[in-house]
């Protein structure tokens, strides 16, 4: 089994933001609590430690009490959520990591739990979340994903090759899709914000 202690969640903060007008997505307020700390909240008790990757006003991102990455400078700006694991792949101490985007505040209490269990027992190197959207179709949610942290060296030579799409990287390890539509999961649980109008919507939940 694994233990909470070995995993190591990352928030993915470092986007642009284009389609919320440029803002900092993260700092953007759900609920009266900026977006990245609700993440960190609904994060903190799955994982054992936590920092955040993110691209700018870094003192704002400090002062929620976790360690704080930029993007590797080699990559070039804003370069996407795969940036993002390799930042917190280069940070990691532990055996695994727990990468959530900031902008997605309702995902599961026991997002992590299963994960993990599903990792273990299908001996996987990535486990990644589905959510089956109003088409009905299963969709694989890529940026919820939980790897072992050796995985660092493939990241970089994926990267550094100009790879940037998550989907095509995890196509190279063995990856267990995990679905979250059991009776009682919430089927809003994966929808991100990505306008302001979107978010409101949300917070009305």
């Amino acid at each position: 089994m694994i233990e909470i202690s070995e995993i190591t969640g990352v928030i993915l903060a470092g986007g642009r933001g284009s389609r919320m007008g440029g803002v900092d997505k993260g700092l953007q307020n759900f609920n009266g609590v900026p977006l990245a700390l609700h993440t960190q909240l609904r994060l903190s008790p799955q994982v054992g430690d936590l920092l955040i990757n993110a691209n700018r006003n870094l003192a704002a991102y400090e002062s929620f009490g976790v360690p704080v990455w930029p993007d590797a400078a080699s990559l070039g700006d804003f370069a996407g959520p795969l940036a993002g694991f390799l930042t917190g792949l280069e940070r990691c101490e532990t055996a695994f990591m727990m990468t959530v985007p900031c902008d997605t505040p309702l995902f599961p209490y026991d997002l992590v739990a299963r994960l993990a269990a599903a990792l273990e027992a299908e001996d996987a190197d990535i486990a990644m979340a589905a959510a089956r959207e109003e088409d009905g179709q299963l969709r694989a949610q890529p940026v919820f994903c939980l790897m072992r942290s050796e995985l660092l060296e493939s990241v970089v030579r994926f990267t550094h090759g100009g790879g940037r799409k998550i989907d095509a990287w995890t196509a190279l390890h063995k990856t267990v899709l995990v679905p979250f539509d059991q009776p009682g999961d919430d089927p809003k649980a994966f929808i991100n914000a990505n306008t302001l109008a979107e978010l409101h919507q949300l917070e009305s939940r």
